[in-house]
């Protein structure tokens, strides 16, 4: 397979990710955080890279919220949070096999970051909502976002990792086969 084949192959694997958790997203009556964008850079940033994973998070939450039309301040909160789980990723799973225990610690330490980052964060500095009640109100929300992401990291993040790393079976040629038959006379 030439390098182009390979390159054109993995940005069609990228591009098939970003349209899936954005599907995913859509899907009506859905619980809040309840999506499987976690779950698919854990796997996306150790095959690609860290570059990788940040690029793939910030494009799912930037076409999400530009589609629907929900673009504001929290895009950039959402953005960069995810951006950095993606970074952090990419380097995470580099010295690690990845088993599912590999994911879900990653999930569990992730999430609490990225809600820590949007949840108390956003409402109190662009909102006026008071620290306690950010807090509070986010026990529930992150409880449920943990679960969902606990599940999905171990069982959508070892399918992705396959995804990502299948290559199409090398063609054999009738010259090749020839070659381990003996000519008989």
């Amino acid at each position: 397979m030439t390098f182009e084949a390979n390159n054109i192959r993995q940005t069609g694997k990228f591009f098939l990710a970003v349209i899936f958790c954005l599907l995913f997203r859509l899907l009506p009556f859905r619980a809040p955080n309840i999506e499987p964008i976690l779950a698919t850079i854990m796997p996306l940033g150790r095959v690609y890279g860290a570059l990788t994973g940040f690029a793939f998070s910030i494009l799912s939450v930037l076409l999400y919220d530009l589609l629907t039309g929900t673009a504001g301040v929290h895009t950039f909160f959402t953005a960069g949070a995810f951006g950095l789980l993606g970074f952090w990723a990419g380097n995470y799973f580099q010295s690690r096999k990845g088993t599912v225990a590999d994911y879900v610690r990653f999930a569990i330490v992730g999430t609490l970051f990225f809600d820590a980052v949007t949840g108390l964060l956003l409402g109190p500095i662009f909102y006026g909502q008071p620290f306690s009640a950010a807090f509070f109100g986010q026990i529930p929300f992150t409880a449920l976002h943990l679960s969902g992401n606990i599940i999905f990291a171990a069982t959508l993040s070892p399918i992705f990792y396959r995804f990502f790393i299948r290559q199409r079976e090398p063609e054999t040629s009738i010259s090749t086969i020839r070659s381990f038959k003996p000519k008989i006379i």
